[in-house]
């Protein structure tokens, strides 16, 4: 329980740390810090047992920040080691590539000490100190990528995807033929595209980049206003838009696309020798943060490639740690603009309050990972919209024997997924183990239609007819399933039915191979 809240403790002190060796003031560093360590939207991370891959993740990229500080000789393998540690821990820490030389490039000159400002490259030369120092990092992190793909590529080799074949990308050309090329040499093994998780897998290239953006922009707000937050938003929470242009998909495109205007703008007003020096490396540090931000949440935007989540708040760990240095800086920069009493006063109360917002609504949102009924009851209420947080709350219920409130979770998820087969098969099994196996068969019968290969669903829906005996030889149920499973000869809707007919009395239902397990079961025992 502690493992991730300690490494998230052990982050956010290197930040901090990291923030004073940048800023030589500690009233920024805390800020910073305390920014990071507070921010609602990474509970999920901080929480939950699937977070610790992203927090481990994270420490590996703030490490490499700091590796920026080591001496010239020492910083490639500072660069190499800590973004090796983030890769091996989350791929996603791939965001480290470009951004550490960015950074790297940014706050050479502010990371430096009186030392090295003094020495053979400081006083002399910094540009060029900078650049080399730039360079070092550059190749340490391409390292770091290249020697991760290629012992992942040997260690968990992957089926190559049919659109990366050689027919499929034979016609591209210019940037789609070298995107595919290295897609091919990263050899991503095939994600699954479920519509249930992820809408936008299956939406046009153009609505499923709209929808995305949409999705950046309600994280991003997330950041600062953290309400509400949910550990699971599935369809239809964030459908797929019926249109292209809405505000929140221009709002997403502002805040994806504008920091990459922005950011050379204030690199150049800080080369102004006018500037002051601790004007210099706000300046740039503001630059890094504001690209930072969109560059970590690229790669699990849904932009490049559709993912099998549409939305997951542990995608923000990244991207946090340059929202954070924002804030730091933000909260600082206001401290002193202030010029009276009473306003300064004000403004210490408004941060002050933000902070207890921030630590109320992330201890309310921890609360919600104390065991699985609590998550999705409070997934439910977060998200009224998704209908996986019903149907595995109506789960949760059921296996608590709540019976009724187990059927009226699995309506609600029914009316909104219509298509679901789950929740069909769910909803009917909810109405056979309430001695309601009649009610049940049109709803079985509307899973096994919409999905006849997936035989623990089948075989659930089956043993319970044949628990509360009905599927005699003139039952309802064989009136109504055998014709259907009929129809879809050689599935395991006909083998399953098929069995049950022939074999049910010996097995005393469905043969006990091919029952699903059930909730809090274990593995079952190899044969």
């Amino acid at each position: 329980h502690y493992v991730n809240i300690t490494i998230h403790a052990v982050s956010a002190t290197l930040l901090t740390l990291f923030a004073f060796r940048l800023f030589k003031k500690p009233s920024v560093a805390w800020l910073v810090g305390l920014s990071f360590a507070c921010s609602a939207v990474l509970t999920e991370a901080v929480s939950g047992v699937v977070g610790l891959a992203d927090v481990l993740g994270g420490i590996g990229v703030i490490l490499a920040l700091w590796s920026l500080a080591l001496p010239t000789v020492l910083l490639p393998f500072g660069v190499f080691l800590s973004l090796s540690l983030g890769l091996y821990s989350k791929e996603t820490a791939l965001v480290g590539v470009p951004l550490i030389p960015f950074a790297a490039l940014l706050l050479d000159r502010s990371l430096a000490n009186e030392e090295s400002r003094k020495g053979t490259w400081g006083e002399r030369s910094p540009g060029l100190r900078a650049t080399l120092r730039t360079l070092l990092a550059l190749i340490a992190s391409v390292g770091a990528f290249v020697a991760y793909v290629e012992v992942r590529k040997r260690a968990f080799p992957a089926p190559l995807p049919s659109e990366l074949s050689d027919a499929a990308i034979a016609d591209l050309h210019g940037a789609k033929r070298l995107f595919a090329n290295f897609m091919r040499w990263y050899a991503q093994p095939p994600l699954p595209k479920d519509p249930l998780n992820n809408p936008l897998a299956a939406a046009p290239p153009n609505f499923r980049v709209a929808g995305a953006l949409r999705v950046y922009f309600r994280g991003l707000s997330q950041l600062v206003v953290p309400w509400p937050l949910s550990g699971d938003y599935s369809a239809p929470q964030e459908p797929v838009p019926d249109r292209l242009v809405f505000p929140e998909s221009v709002l997403g495109l502002v805040f994806l696309v504008g920091p990459f205007i922005v950011a050379p703008v204030l690199w150049v007003v800080s080369l102004l020798r006018r500037v002051q020096v601790e004007t210099k490396t706000v300046l740039r540090t503001i630059a890094l943060a504001i690209v930072w931000i969109p560059v970590c949440y690229l790669p699990v935007s849904n932009i490049p490639i559709p993912l099998p989540t549409v939305r997951a708040e542990r995608f923000w760990y990244f991207p946090a740690i340059g929202s954070s240095m924002l804030l730091g800086m933000f909260f600082a920069k206001g401290a002193t603009l202030v010029t009276t009493f009473w306003k300064q006063k004000v403004w210490l109360y408004a941060v002050a309050v933000f902070f207890v917002l921030q630590g109320l609504a992330a201890r309310l949102h921890a609360n919600d990972y104390k065991d699985d009924l609590a998550f999705w009851n409070a997934t439910r209420k977060a998200v009224p919209r998704s209908a996986k947080a019903h149907l595995n709350y109506s789960v949760m219920l059921g296996a608590r024997n709540n019976l009724e409130g187990r059927r009226r979770s699995s309506v609600t998820a029914l009316e909104l997924a219509p298509e679901w087969p789950m929740a069909s098969i769910y909803l009917g099994d909810t109405l056979c183990r309430m001695k309601r196996a009649e009610e049940a068969i049109p709803h079985y019968a509307r899973g096994f239609e919409l999905n006849p290969a997936d035989s623990h669903l089948i075989a659930l829906a089956l043993q319970c007819l044949w628990d509360e005996k009905a599927f005699g030889e003139d039952s309802q149920a064989r009136k109504v399933l055998v014709p259907l499973a009929r129809e879809h000869e050689g599935s395991w809707l006909a083998y399953l039915v098929d069995d049950l007919i022939n074999n049910g009395e010996k097995h005393n239902g469905v043969d006990p191979k091919y029952r699903p397990r059930s909730y809090n079961e274990g593995p079952k025992k190899e044969e």
